[in-house]
């Protein structure tokens, strides 16, 4: 099974919270792609939640099209939720490795 971009950095973001070592570098790239990766996944979302009210108002739609879409719709939520769960850890535990660094800076 060939990993997607979107898991590998899922992947990424677990290792970091788990407190693997990283640097600011490494931090701030890492917060800017899961970022993205929220901010797409609601983007498709959003699509999708529209395709399924615009099918669900031409009475000519295929249940075929809907099943579809309301498929989509399930795979995503997880990702998304999973994806605002990561970012939000990967925040505090950016601010605990930034107060860290800051403490060993001044003692």
């Amino acid at each position: 099974m060939t990993e997607t971009p979107d898991f590998e950095l899922l992947e990424r973001l677990r290792a970091v919270i788990a407190e693997q070592p990283t640097t600011e570098a490494q931090l701030r790239t890492l917060t800017e792609q899961a970022d993205g990766l929220v901010r797409t996944l609601s983007a498709q979302m959003a699509g999708s939640e529209a395709r399924l009210d615009e099918l669900n108002a031409n009475p000519e739609s295929s249940f075929a099209e809907i099943a579809a879409e309301l498929h989509r719709v399930e795979t995503l939520r997880p990702k998304l939720q999973e994806g605002r769960s990561l970012l939000k850890e990967l925040e505090t535990r950016a601010r605990e490795l930034r107060t860290a660094w800051l403490l060993r800076q001044s003692g």
